[in-house]
């Protein structure tokens, strides 16, 4: 860097043009000097001569242009070398043993090497998993998504905020020392070591005070962080950058990740990508405040499931009361049905998947397997198919994977039917490979039940409003100090320490290019009947047998032909009372009694007409 120096403004401007033409000369230098040390000749006798001076970063650069470290080897000579040996290379050994600011420990996000690829429109695939081979089936390419660039990071002006926060510790007589930095996508952690007799209880009673001196909307303070004798201070950045599934799926991690279930999340505080594997978390919770991103993770996750699986390997049961964010993904063939919007057939969806779950158990037992892995591979080698001692056929079994977008709506229709799906496919689905995926933008007590959280270890939590929230979604506190837009505290289940991650994004343009991939493989779309139990009115041939296709509910529908015939009331408010069943199930049954002639149709509020006689209810008993 050259400085030129005035004492006023016209004398400037004179030194600034005299430098301009000594730069224009075939031999003219911009310090002024001469190869060999001596000055050149000045080129007029005027005393406003430019004066220039060389600022230099280190003691290496000032040693070497003072003493002509810079000199060719063919114009160098005995003096400059003995020189450079008794004042440069000393100077160069004091470096090295010299701390300084740009040594400290940090870590920086970086765009994949590879990410090229994707930019010019090369089509990579992602590897089918083994039980997929062969298949008729071809997932989407990769240049189906876009990568963003990124541009690299200003590291002095990252140590200098650090610097700036140590000073505000100081402040505040708390004593601390920079000793790294670790910046991400959205926030950057500032690892700081506290001095001798400082508590940590001090530093987080400073949060406020320290977003004020940062200019931030709010801090994060870990104390310590986990596995190091530091506290971090997490600020956010003055730009975030966007992290889009491109950038995730173009990443080692992805190449690593072979599971079907192995599903694209986002970046961690360190830039590195973060995919999750649902088979092993099994099961997941995610919540937040509107805006706050949950819609976008889910998104992300759907997609990802789209690029690296099959309809063979993966099963989807998407349930959208809000009915306008699962849509697009309409006339998959990796569904079982169509996007469910209405919350009473979301129950019997979910009553579907428990049926499921016992049927796949009851194959288990016939297979003699434990889990659904080991009943796969055995049916890819062939050993299933020479079992000669059962009339069972065997076929391979997918995964499902139920995704929930509003557990609210849910719950003020059909709260108890609903609960009890859900903690018996949390508890015991893992195994025969079904997976739930329950969101919703209300993080309180009555909607994320005790027995839901008891049950679904795995949680995100988005920013939220209040410490109460963030205590019910993790147990603990930190996702009221998010700053939204994918700010996220993901828990994988596994360990209570919650890692900060940057969700990632997908445009509505890239799902439609994924989905219409898919679309074009499978032009017509035959769904599992009877999923959202459309069906179940007219399944039965007879009163009593096979009409829900579970011996409990033949039996409640028994004893509710009963209750209403004798009692002559036809409400459905009586059947949840006395039979302590669910508003939907209540429902569903008083649906099957009209759809048998027991009772009339609905008329608004008022109970239904009873259409059956007592002696005619005594007679169809005698007979079956």
């Amino acid at each position: 860097m050259l400085l030129i120096t005035g004492n006023t403004l016209p004398e400037l401007y004179r030194r600034i043009s005299s430098w301009v033409n000594g730069v224009s000369m075939p031999q003219g230098r911009r310090d002024g000097s001469r190869r060999d040390g001596r000055h050149d000749e000045q080129l007029n006798d005027d005393s406003s001569e430019p004066q220039f001076y060389d600022i230099a970063l280190d003691d290496e650069d000032v040693a070497a242009r003072e003493y002509g470290d810079d000199l060719d080897a063919e114009n160098s000579d005995e003096e400059n070398e003995d020189e450079y040996e008794e004042v440069v290379k000393p100077r160069r050994e004091r470096k090295k043993r010299k701390p300084k600011l740009s040594q400290i420990d940090v870590a920086t996000s970086s765009m994949s090497p590879s990410a090229a690829a994707i930019v010019k429109g090369v089509a990579q695939q992602m590897p089918l998993g083994p039980g997929a081979n062969p298949s008729s089936w071809s997932l989407p390419t990769l240049d189906m998504l876009t990568v963003t660039r990124h541009e690299k990071a200003d590291e002095r002006a990252t140590q200098e905020r650090g610097m700036k926060l140590v000073e505000a510790l100081k402040e505040h007589s708390v004593e601390t020392e920079l000793v790294g930095y670790t910046r991400g996508p959205t926030v950057t952690r500032f690892e700081l070591s506290l001095g001798g007799g400082v508590k940590v209880a001090k530093v987080t009673s400073l949060s406020r005070d320290i977003a004020y001196t940062m200019a931030a909307t709010d801090v994060r303070i870990l104390a310590p962080i986990p596995g190091k004798s530091a506290i971090g201070i997490e600020v956010p950045n003055a730009q975030r950058e966007l992290v889009s599934l491109g950038d995730l799926m173009m990443s080692q991690e992805a190449r690593s990740a072979g599971h079907p279930l192995d599903v694209a999340v986002g970046k961690d505080i360190a830039g590195r990508a973060v995919f999750l594997n649902i088979s092993t978390t099994p099961h997941m919770l995610i919540a937040g405040t509107t805006g706050a991103g949950k819609s976008s993770a889910i998104n992300c996750i759907i997609t990802s499931v789209l690029m690296r699986s099959t309809p063979d390997q993966v099963k989807l049961i998407l349930i959208d009361p809000k009915q306008v964010e699962m849509a697009q993904y309409a006339r998959l063939p990796h569904l079982l049905t169509p996007p469910v919007t209405n919350p009473k057939k979301a129950a019997n969806a979910l009553g579907w998947a428990v049926k499921e779950m016992e049927r796949r158990y009851d194959l288990l037992v016939e297979a003699g397997f434990r889990d659904i892995v080991g009943y796969n591979a055995a049916y890819d080698r062939g050993d299933l198919s020479e079992e000669q001692n059962t009339d069972q056929s065997f076929d391979r079994i997918p995964y499902i994977l139920i995704v929930v977008d509003e557990l609210n709506d849910l719950m003020m229709v059909a709260a108890r039917d609903v609960e009890d799906c859900i903690t018996r496919i949390a508890q015991k689905a893992r195994a025969v490979g079904i997976h739930l995926i329950v969101a919703t933008q209300r993080p309180s007590v009555n909607v994320i039940t005790g027995v839901i959280k008891a049950n679904i270890p795995a949680r995100m939590a988005f920013a939220v409003s209040s410490l109460t929230d963030s205590r019910v979604i993790l147990d603990q506190p930190g996702a009221e100090k998010l700053i939204g837009k994918g700010d996220m505290l993901l828990l994988p289940g596994n360990t209570s320490v919650s890692q900060r991650i940057q969700s990632a994004w997908v445009d509505e343009a890239e799902v439609r290019k994924v989905v219409g991939h898919w679309r074009r493989q499978a032009p017509e779309i035959v769904y599992v009947s009877g999923v959202d139990g459309e069906k179940s009115g007219g399944s039965g041939a007879d009163l009593f047998g096979g009409t829900t296709g579970d011996s409990g509910d033949d039996e409640l529908l028994r004893q509710a032909m009963d209750l209403v015939v004798r009692t002559r009331q036809g409400s459905t408010s009586m059947l949840q009372r006395k039979l302590k069943i669910g508003f939907a199930r209540a429902g569903r049954i008083m649906d099957l009694l009209e759809s048998r002639g027991i009772v009339g149709p609905s008329d608004g509020s008022k109970p239904r007409e009873v259409l059956m006689t007592l002696e005619e209810l005594e007679q169809l008993q005698q007979a079956s």
